[in-house]
């Protein structure tokens, strides 16, 4: 298959994905857009029919208490039928001219009172009449009936809306049940409904919720003919809210809200197709956009492709030279800012790739120092002069037991410290070589300390780095036990755990402060000893005799961490540090020492180290060989 060119790989991807994008922008657009104004018409077609509702809903609350006035006003009159009551009704009235008439009738359809004074039909019958019936199977209810055309008076035909309840009255010195009629006219209603205008061809109706019967409709008469019809049954479902209905011929949304307290639903029609843009007219706009974008498109990117390509090819130029050993190359690329980065980040990869290959260098040389000065340390003129002195003393005392167990355990402590040369040996022998130099200090000092190991049999196979126990086992006798009044003991632990082997010298010494502790913990100084000294004799032995005092030493040398000695110039001369050191370059960055310590409590130190048995280093050297 033929490579093809950065240059023409970004110049298709920017066009495709270009193109895919506009493409998926303009189908969001489009639903986005529809559905914006969707939700906008809806919001405003709800915002006016909860106008129309909240307005016939004030108006009604206002009808309703004027008729609790006039209610209450009939109510508490001497007689129903006395002059006085009369003009106080006619002046209720008067305010309110959408007030037709009102009457009182007796419970068995009597006009007791009747306010204007305009003659009664004949034959009226009103016992059977809704609103009347309404009134007396539910008398403390205010009752509302549908419009419809006055019936009681002659030459009276208003369009009217009839409010009855039922009423006690005085009349002729006794008290009687009847009905309180009060008719308005329908013309206010019907004039707060027919303002609204839901776009060129929306409109409100009302509907009746108990029986769906129209209230008001703006073409009524239509409605009557049976010409035009509505989906009622559907609104009827809603309380409030929207749906579209696509019974008829056009789609239409719907808006409902109910009027309280009196039964009334209030909706909104208003017509999809006035909603908005055709999609005809959408989509033709949308496919001019799409094609002058594509254009606009491919030509950039064509440009862009060919201004980043070039920066590239000249960073490949410098990465072969790279590739064939010359670690030297260093490139000054200009172009856009992410070339121009991924140059500088070669810069640094090829000056960090020289410099790890510098220092792998400088480790192998150190780890081959650190293993020499090892070695050249392992028999210490100062600790072999302290043990033989002490030899010497205990002969005189004639103490041969003593003496025949210090040279036995000496001459142990050098076998297993020369260990033919092998930097590692199974952790066992460094125990018993720990175990020897306990041996002879604890004679040397005088039974100033107890001993104690504690060991797991399964951590004794594991390989060790020789020699990392007695720079620790003296830092504890000579900073923290020797100086004490009290007697000192010092615990040797060993153990696996998660694959790793942990060994830990403790001791009940001075201990450290908190501020020596930091410092010992702290990177910079890299791991001092116990204390802050060197691991190393003191001075002085217990009886007064200088020992190991180097030329111009002092009693309180450096920490092992800093750059002066990392091997002390006492005692072992294998230093905690170096000891540190050691472990980390044997082994790795997340090993080595850990100190622990509190005042007047002693020191803990751990060693960790990954477990490898003896017989696996055997087998390495089967296989080289």
């Amino acid at each position: 298959m033929r490579k093809r060119s950065i240059q023409f790989l970004i110049s298709v991807a920017l066009s495709v994905f270009s193109a895919a994008a506009i493409m998926m922008v303009s189908v969001l657009l489009y639903n986005k857009f529809s559905q914006t104004a969707e939700t906008n018409a809806l919001r405003n077609t709800q915002q006016v029919v909860d106008q129309v509702s909240y307005n016939l809903e004030d108006y009604i609350q206002g009808m309703s208490e004027i008729y609790g006035v006039i209610h209450d006003t009939i109510s508490r009159s001497g007689d129903v039928n006395e002059e006085e009551l009369r003009s106080q009704l006619n002046t209720i009235i008067g305010i309110r001219g959408e007030i037709v008439s009102l009457a009182v009738i007796g419970h068995n359809g009597e006009v007791m009172m009747s306010i204007p004074g305009v003659a009664l039909k004949e034959n009226l019958s009103l016992y059977n009449q809704r609103w009347f019936q309404s009134a007396l199977q539910t008398p403390n209810h205010l009752s509302y009936s549908l419009p419809h055309v006055q019936n009681m008076y002659k030459m009276q035909y208003k369009w009217v809306v009839s409010l009855s309840k039922g009423i006690t009255v005085a009349r002729s010195g006794k008290t009687e049940q009847g009905v309180l009629l009060l008719d308005v006219n329908f013309n206010k209603i019907n004039q707060l409904s027919s303002r609204v205008v839901l776009g060129k061809k929306g409109y409100v109706y009302i509907v009746d919720e108990s029986a769906g019967n129209m209230v008001y409709h703006p073409q009524q008469q239509l409605i009557y003919a049976g010409l035009k019809s509505e989906n009622v049954e559907q609104a009827l479902k809603y309380t409030f809210g929207s749906f579209h209905d696509e019974s008829g011929d056009e789609d239409k949304m719907i808006t409902v809200q109910t009027i309280g307290n009196i039964g009334w639903k209030v909706v909104g029609v208003s017509f999809t197709d006035e909603i908005i843009t055709t999609r005809r007219e959408l989509n033709d706009y949308l496919l001019n956009l799409l094609l002058m974008l594509l254009v606009f498109v491919i030509a950039m990117s064509w440009l862009i492709s060919r201004i980043i390509a070039r920066p590239i090819r000249q960073l490949e130029k410098s990465m072969k030279n790279v590739e064939r050993g010359d670690f030297h190359t260093m490139t000054a690329i200009r172009g856009p800012l992410e070339v121009e980065q991924l140059s500088r980040r070669f810069n640094l990869m090829v000056s960090r790739i020289r410099e790890l290959m510098q220092q792998i260098v400088v480790e192998q040389e150190a780890k081959r120092k650190y293993e020499f000065e090892a070695l050249q340390s392992q028999i210490n003129p100062h600790f072999l002069y302290n043990t033989l002195n002490t030899v010497v003393r205990m002969v005189g005392m004639n103490r041969n037991e003593e003496v025949v167990t210090t040279i036995t355990s000496l001459s142990k402590l050098f076998r297993i410290s020369l260990s033919k040369g092998k930097p590692m040996i199974p952790l066992a022998s460094e125990l018993e070589h720990a175990r020897n130099y306990l041996i002879i200090q604890n004679i040397r000092f005088k039974n100033k300390f107890d001993y104690v190991f504690d060991v797991e049999e399964a951590a004794l196979p594991s390989l060790s780095l020789k020699l990392i126990l007695q720079p620790l086992l003296e830092n504890a006798i000579m900073h923290g036990i020797e100086p004490s009044v009290d007697k000192g003991m010092i615990t040797v632990r060993a153990w696996i755990e998660a694959g790793q082997v942990y060994v830990q010298v403790s001791d009940n010494g001075l201990g450290m402060s908190g501020g020596q502790l930091a410092a010992l913990l702290s990177e910079e100084t890299g791991g001092t000893t116990k204390r802050g000294r060197h691991a190393g004799e003191s001075n002085a032995d217990r009886d007064g005799t200088i020992v190991g005092a180097a030329s111009g030493a002092s009693k309180r040398s450096a920490s092992a961490g800093t750059a002066s000695s990392p091997v002390s110039g006492a005692g072992s001369g294998v230093g905690v540090r170096n000891v540190h050191e050691r472990i980390r370059l044997f082994y790795g960055e997340p090993y080595g020492l850990k100190f622990e310590s509190e005042l007047e409590e002693g020191t803990t130190v751990t060693i960790r180290f990954p477990f490898k048995p003896a017989d696996e280093e055997a087998d390495e050297r089967s296989e080289e060989g």
